[in-house]
């Protein structure tokens, strides 16, 4: 045993620089739908950067009932208003599983219920795989997402919304059946346990386009993938949209939120979405995060309250969430403006997310006879947003005790523009890629493997140190 453990410190430096190279080979490929109606096996397959455009040709497509608060959601603008844009909903959720695969009999359908039904589903896990030595250096285990992806295909697939026939005139009862809804992934990608996820119903899939993907590393040795992010880019009609999952460092020792503040920044600047050959001649996708019209930061943000746990454990007893919310680093973080200055965060109304005892409702700072880490509870779990034209509907948690920490989702109008306009990201500068570029880049990933590999030769037990959560 002692020789396997010394074998495997002599060469797991080799391994996290064979992994680093096969994410950065692998980055562009993501998972997707090209038809809504397949089953098993067909219904997926592999895309690149050759191969990344989604398209569903489903007769089956029907209008988006009345939203929350008033709003009327799913439904063109009269054409008289000269708008030209679309109000629709958007569900967002974020579940740090704990590094376990769904049992058979999980439902996910209580989680993604939606009292008014959503356009577009973005679903974000952290920990989908245990953070060991072997999912961290070795192959990516993908059987998990699998396994995740049919549950939420299972919970997304019915017919649980009928046709609010009081809201539609006789030409759209014609054009718009009643028939069962259906909803396609559009993209899903995973990065050793963080993974995203995006669905959309199925008469939207049509007008989906510029789908792209990228993953930044944040965890040993500040690249590998443990943590970081994974994010989406995608174009719904002419509006660009982005989702970035993210997993931050974890601790809760004094300075730890400011280490969790660097990744939100690596990420922001590290996070690439390269232009496609077969992006339309006169359309030009966003490259950063920051150079969409709307941006979704969902996951494990792992940012504590500021207390002892004595005043927390007082402040839990009573339920006042707002007092304990006066403590939160992220909150404190970003009202000093070193962290996501500018983006938004819903007002929170429900308990920490985390650390829960296994299947029970009881923290585990809360029981004496835990042999777990004490960890004091905490808003570890969070959806923020940049956008002009996003509005907020809810922000709520769910009471799965099937992880340690419970999901967190949220519920979204947006409106989309319908009229094709040529038009340049924000912040966008564009640059002309020469043949010296191309080298550059090659000379440039070639030295930063040399320098992965003497890094990580001098930091053989790292990863015997670094914490799970």
């Amino acid at each position: 045993m002692r020789k396997e453990s010394k074998k495997l410190s002599k060469s797991w430096p080799k391994l996290a620089v064979r992994k680093w190279l096969n994410t950065k080979n692998s980055a562009e490929k993501f998972q997707s739908d090209y038809d809504a109606t397949a089953t098993g096996m067909e219904r997926r397959k592999s895309c690149s950067d050759e191969d990344r455009y989604v398209t569903v040709l489903d007769d089956d497509f029907s209008e988006g009932k009345s939203g929350m608060k008033g709003l009327v959601l799913g439904k063109q603008s009269s054409p008289g208003s000269g708008t030209g844009a679309m109000n629709l909903r958007m569900f967002v959720g974020t579940w740090n599983v704990g590094g376990k695969s769904p049992k058979e009999g999980l439902s996910l359908r209580n989680w993604l219920t939606s009292p008014s039904e959503p356009h577009i589903y973005v679903i974000g896990f952290q920990e989908i795989v245990p953070l060991n030595a072997g999912n961290v250096l070795g192959p990516e285990d993908s059987g998990p997402a699998a396994k995740w992806v049919g549950l939420i295909h299972e919970a997304l697939n019915i017919n649980n919304y009928d046709d609010d026939e009081n809201n539609r005139d006789d030409d759209h009862k014609e054009k718009f059946p009643k028939t069962p809804r259906r909803y396609c992934l559009a993209a899903s990608k995973q990065m050793v346990g963080i993974f995203l996820c995006v669905w959309v119903r199925a008469d939207l899939c049509n007008h989906v386009s510029n789908l792209k993907v990228s993953c930044v590393g944040r965890g040993i040795m500040g690249y590998l993938g443990n943590k970081g992010s994974t994010s989406i880019s995608m174009t719904l009609y002419n509006t660009t949209f982005c989702f970035v999952c993210t997993h931050l460092a974890s601790g809760e020792k004094f300075g730890d939120e400011l280490r969790r503040n660097l990744d939100v920044s690596e990420i922001l600047k590290k996070t690439k979405f390269s232009h496609s050959f077969k992006s339309p001649p006169h359309s030009l996708s966003p490259e950063s995060i920051l150079e969409h019209d709307n941006i979704i930061w969902l996951g494990d943000l792992n940012y504590r309250l500021a207390a002892g746990y004595e005043d927390t454990h007082e402040l839990l007893k009573k339920n006042n969430w707002q007092a304990l919310l006066e403590k939160d680093q992220l909150r404190i973080e970003q009202r000093a403006g070193r962290v996501f200055k500018g983006w938004n965060e819903g007002d929170i109304y429900f308990a920490p997310t985390y650390k829960y005892l296994t299947n029970s409702d009881h923290y585990v700072a809360q029981s004496s006879k835990s042999r777990e880490k004490r960890r004091t509870p905490a808003w570890c779990d969070r959806i923020l947003w940049k956008g002009e034209r996003l509005n907020q509907m809810w922000y709520v948690r769910g009471e799965s005790k099937f992880s340690d920490h419970r999901p967190v989702y949220s519920l979204f109008s947006v409106e989309v523009d319908l009229t094709s306009k040529n038009r340049v990201p924000r912040s966008c500068t564009l640059k002309p890629l020469t043949s010296t570029a191309l080298s550059s880049t090659s000379c440039a990933a070639k030295v930063q493997a040399e320098e992965q590999l003497f890094l990580l030769t001098r930091a053989q037990s790292c990863i015997d140190t670094v914490p799970r959560f």
